[in-house]
């Protein structure tokens, strides 16, 4: 008699639960714009949800605290011209966001601690270089203020946020519209997956593609893809029937899939979200009402199922909160703030533990808000995993750090070789005499001014006396 042998996985009682109604935000209006980014964006401080606004685009910043009915008269970040697309929080420092938009620029926003009164319409830098509306913005997950953007005209921006210039343009390798891009853990690679099917292993400095897939699901509708801790590549897409399957592929391998699974006939497509301290993929699909989770192990079948959170109403769009700001005292291992029609519901994923001791298998050193490189650093070639943080004492968020943006001057360059211009003997004699002309008027006027000082101390004495005498 055989008996089957149950999986050992600490992460196999995922359990999930909406917060209380009271812990909610209500009365959002959440953006109906066609597309198929996650309109939301979370940190240890602030939520971001891109809003519907007229004349123009929007998002609203709420502190995570301000839960509850939100003013319809809330402030906004406000700035585009056309709908915003897409929202990233810089992960190297909470008040600063990244916002995309169909304008075709990005702009990147200093937001303070404090609620402002008014909307916020000034960025801190835009970055235009796309001639498309920009949909996909990605931190560099360890370099200190570089971003990249992609956009409709099929070319990907790498920037350098603190001088606000575009310093890698790849515009050579898509030859259809981006659908996705994503870093790998210490941001020496991208990976992209594209309308053309393909799925590209990209070295951005090298500007050359390292690897490819052709196809690695057939369907038409679009794919997903990111990189595992390992340097593997989990994709989602459709297969020729319409159904939605996952995968997971060797870079260096690409022919054949480390594993390859079916999942259901729905036509969202899935949003990958994913813990690179557990190996846990969460995966949330435009409309779905669900979240599956799966584990990612060097074991067959290699991608295990864990469970399934469901609820009755569909999301609209879905964040994911960092490490950081989680609560290691309740064995809080991810949290997702679902975005309904006209609310945001926070959603905890638990390992329930008897202990209330500090869990230091649920919790391994993770990325912290310290950059381990400067931009320049990275453009340059070096290379470097993000700085840890243990969380065993919890995490506190750092006070807002103004983000300095120093452009290049255009006078700053050396001017051109070969012979300078002479002065004509008229500007050359007109700049002395004026020099000198201004030399003498600036001692007439300081003898002046002595003169009518010793005028009125000399009146002062004599009215003193005058006082005097009086007395």
């Amino acid at each position: 008699m055989s008996r089957r042998v149950v999986r050992q996985s600490k992460f196999r009682h995922i359990f999930g639960q909406p917060v209380k109604a009271d812990q909610m935000y209500e009365d959002i209006r959440v953006s109906k714009v066609t597309w198929d980014s996650s309109f939301c964006a979370v940190n240890p401080k602030f939520l971001a949800i891109i809003v519907e606004s007229s004349g123009g685009g929007a998002f609203i910043v709420l502190p995570l605290s301000k839960t509850g009915r939100v003013d319809k008269n809330h402030p906004t970040v406000s700035g585009h011209t056309a709908p915003v697309l897409d929202i990233d929080w810089c992960p190297h420092n909470d008040n600063v966001i990244a916002s995309a938009s169909d304008d075709t620029t990005v702009m990147v926003w200093q937001i303070p601690d404090h609620v402002p009164v008014r909307s916020i319409t000034e960025p801190i830098v835009t970055l235009e270089g796309h001639t498309k509306r920009v949909g996909i913005l990605t931190w560099h997950p360890s370099a200190r203020n570089v971003l990249l953007s992609a956009g409709s005209d099929n070319m990907i921006i790498i920037w350098n946020v603190g001088t606000g210039e575009a310093l890698i343009t790849l515009d050579e390798f898509h030859s259809d519209l981006i659908y996705n891009v994503c870093w790998n853990y210490n941001g020496s690679l991208i990976t992209t997956t594209c309308k053309d099917k393909k799925v590209r292993v990209i070295d951005p400095r090298k500007h050359e593609i390292v690897a490819e897939k052709l196809t690695p699901h057939e369907g038409m509708r679009p794919m997903r893809a990111i990189f595992t801790r390992e340097g593997n590549i989990f994709t989602t897409g459709f297969s020729k029937m319409s159904q939605r399957e996952l995968g997971l592929w060797d870079p260096n391998n690409f022919e054949e899939p480390i594993a390859l699974q079916e999942m259901d006939t729905s036509n969202g497509v899935l949003l990958p979200f994913y813990d690179s301290d557990s190996n846990v993929v969460y995966l949330c699909g435009k409309g779905d009402s669900s979240i599956r989770y799966f584990e990612i192990t060097s074991e067959a079948p290699y991608v295990h199922y864990l469970s399934t959170y469901s609820s009755k109403e569909p999301q609209r769009g879905m964040g994911f909160m960092p490490k950081r700001g989680l609560d290691v005292s309740k064995c809080e291992i991810a949290r997702f703030y679902k975005l309904h029609e006209r609310k945001c519901e926070p959603v905890v994923m638990t390992v329930p533990r008897k202990s209330d001791l500090f869990q230091d298998d649920l919790y391994p050193d993770t990325p912290g808000p310290e950059p381990a490189l400067e931009a320049e650093d990275w453009f340059s070639g070096q290379d470097a995993n993000p700085l840890l943080v243990s969380l065993r004492d919890g995490y506190a968020p750092i006070k807002n750090r103004e983000l300095k943006v120093t452009k290049k001057n255009i006078l700053d360059n050396k001017p051109p070789s070969g012979p300078r211009r002479s002065f004509s003997s008229c500007d050359s004699g007109f700049s002395r005499v004026s020099i000198e002309d201004l030399v003498e008027e600036i001692k007439s006027l300081r003898a002046i001014v002595e003169s009518q000082e010793k005028r009125i101390t000399d009146l002062e004495n004599l009215l003193h006396e005058i006082a005097n005498c009086a007395d």
